[in-house]
Formats: C-alpha cells, structure tokens, sequence
C-alpha cells in the first residue's frame, strides 16, 4: 500500500480508503466487519463514514454505518490503527437531501454540528474523530449531480466563518482532529481558507469530492488548491457507482448491484456516460486490465489524490479495489484515456 500526507497535517493515509456507505444497507454488520478486517491486513488505514450513512439514506437505518464501525473498535481495539474521518449533514435544500435527520433542521451551526459529532462519537464508541467534514454547504450549489448552477436566494445560510468558528473549539477540546468539506466549489473552498488565514480557524485538510473518469471537474477548479494550498482530494465514486466496472454495459442490470436496487441512481447512467464507459472498458481489455483497474488506476495516479475511497459490496470486490493500487499505466493509456475524454468530456457532472 502507498500513503499520502493528508493536507498539511502530521497524518498519513492510504492511498485507497475504504468507504462504507453501503454497510447497513446492502451489507450486514458482519460483513462490514469482515471488510475491515480485510482491509486493514492489506494496508488501508483510512475508513470514511458520515451521520447520514447508509445511502439511500432512510429513518430506519440512518447511523447504522457508523454503528457497525462502533462494534467492530469495541471488538478489535484497533482504534490507533485507522484514521477515523465521518461527515455532518448539511441542510435539506431539495428532495435529495435527507429531511429526517434531526427534524430536516441540519444547517452547519453550533446547535446542529454539536449534536450531530456527540452522535456520532457514541455510535463510533470513540472520543475523537481523525478528521470531520462538511458533508454538503451550507448553500444551494451544483452538487449531486445538478448540471446548472441554480442561482438560487436560500432563505437562510451558515456563515462559513460562524462553521469553523463551532469547529475550532472542538478541535479544542481533542473531539476532532482535523476538518474538511466534501461536494464543494471552489469559491467555498477559497473562503474556508481565507478565513482560516485571516481569522485564525481550523485550516482545512482535504475536499472530498467525486472523481471518475466520467467526471473530471476537479481538475478545474479544484486541483490547483491541492497543489498551492495542499488540500488534498478524497475522491468519491471513482467507479462511478459501479458503472466504471463494465457490469452494467449494454443496460445489464446484475442482481443485487446497486442500480438494479434502486431506481434514485442515474447520476452515472445517461446515455453519454454509457457511451464513454463503453470505450473505457474496451481500452482496459486491450491492454489487458480489467475496467476496474483501469478506472481506479488512473484515480491513483493524479497528483492532487490523497485518497481513493472505493466501495465494496463484497470481498472480492474489495480485494480488486485494494490491489489497483499496484497498477500502473503506461503514457500510451493515459494519451488514449484523455482521448476518450476529449470525446465524451464529463458526461456525469
């Protein structure tokens, strides 16, 4: 396994994190420890979770996540051994988002983040978090896969000098460790660190955002703060749920798999995106790797990555994701990967 430093703090992690969003839902408590096992006897340090998990996210199962990551340190005692990190809703501003997390009253304020760690912190059955994030702004913004910015008048928003303010005293007070923010812009990511600089708080470690090759919008905008600011990418979906794979080319749609359980997921399967998987799996095959090595192997190789959160329904899954790591790809892929992209540019925001 390879390691990275995560931002500008004394932590390292491992190239590949394990996310969990899918434990308590399509995984049981067993198998979730089962992943972690696996996991860590292969190298990962990094285990990545939030309140809302799993995902869909639902009343009945919301915090199942992070207690099944509660039983497994409460079994193991190997909290020293992983970097802990899990994420605050932010506010419900349209039907994605999850109105029964404490009432639908989520803004990124004192009342709402103190209640939301103290939960956390007893279903993990830890007392600090390694790193802590902003799940979504405090502000409508095109995350999730809107396509056009909305320019919309919120009705009311958290100053994000008034966040970090909450966060420093539990940075204070050792219930967290470091911060960060997840589906951001770069205007927002600009501001906590002004505010950082100017004001004195919590300095922001990583942006947790997705990357794929089927949505490369980081490396617009974002990845030049991760190389002058050193604010490191955790990237999410680099499968792309799951369509990077190939499982689902030519409208397959496997038992069990994710877009076959739950018709709320498209955000990776319009036609162009189809398309561009289409040639990214045939490109794998000629060079004799699979799709998922491909597709995980060109995550591992951007400069600005800190970390490739990869998702696992099953251990042999989780056994291919883990071993990309080793892969590496040759600049005759990478001209012909951007060639693809030149063709089909994003085609999932």
């Amino acid at each position: 396994m390879k390691y990275r430093k995560l931002g500008r703090t004394d932590l390292s992690v491992s190239l590949i994190g394990l996310g969990t969003m899918t434990w308590g839902e399509q995984n049981t408590e067993a198998q979730a420890h089962e992943q972690l096992d696996f996991a860590l006897e292969h190298g990962v340090n990094l285990v990545d979770t939030a309140e809302m998990y799993p995902v869909p996210p639902k009343a009945e199962t919301q915090g199942r996540t992070e207690t099944y990551i509660g039983t497994w340190l409460a079994r193991t005692g190997r909290r020293q051994d992983i970097v802990l990190a899990s994420k605050v809703a932010g506010p419900v501003r349209d039907a994605k988002r999850p109105s029964h997390i404490r009432d639908g009253k989520t803004h990124l304020d004192r009342k709402n983040i103190t209640q939301a760690l103290h939960d956390s912190l007893r279903r993990l059955q830890t007392d600090y978090l390694d790193l802590y994030q902003l799940h979504w702004p405090d502000r409508t913004t095109m995350t999730f896969g809107r396509p056009f910015y909305p320019w919309a008048d919120d009705a009311h928003t958290v100053a994000i000098a008034e966040t970090l303010d909450v966060l420093q005293d539990f940075v204070r007070e050792g219930k967290i460790r470091h911060i960060g923010v997840s589906n951001e812009t770069p205007w927002g990511v600009s501001q906590f660190l002004k505010h950082a600089d100017q004001d004195g708080l919590p300095r922001i470690a990583t942006i947790q955002n997705p990357y794929s090759l089927l949505n490369r919008h980081y490396e617009q905008g974002l990845s030049e703060f991760s190389r002058f600011e050193d604010v490191g990418l955790l990237a999410y979906s680099p499968l792309a749920m799951g369509m990077l794979s190939g499982k689902y080319l030519d409208g397959a749609r496997p038992e069990g798999a994710r877009l076959t359980r739950y018709e709320r997921f498209t955000r990776y399967s319009n036609p162009q995106s189809e398309a561009a998987t289409a040639e990214y799996c045939q490109l794998a095959r000629e060079h004799g790797l699979t799709p998922t090595q491909l597709a995980l192997g060109w995550v591992n190789a951007q400069p600005f990555v800190t970390s490739n959160l990869i998702g696992a329904t099953t251990l042999q899954q989780l056994k291919e994701n883990i071993g990309t790591a080793d892969v590496s790809l040759s600049p005759e892929i990478v001209q012909a990967i951007n060639a693809i992209h030149t063709r089909w540019p994003n085609p999932a925001p």
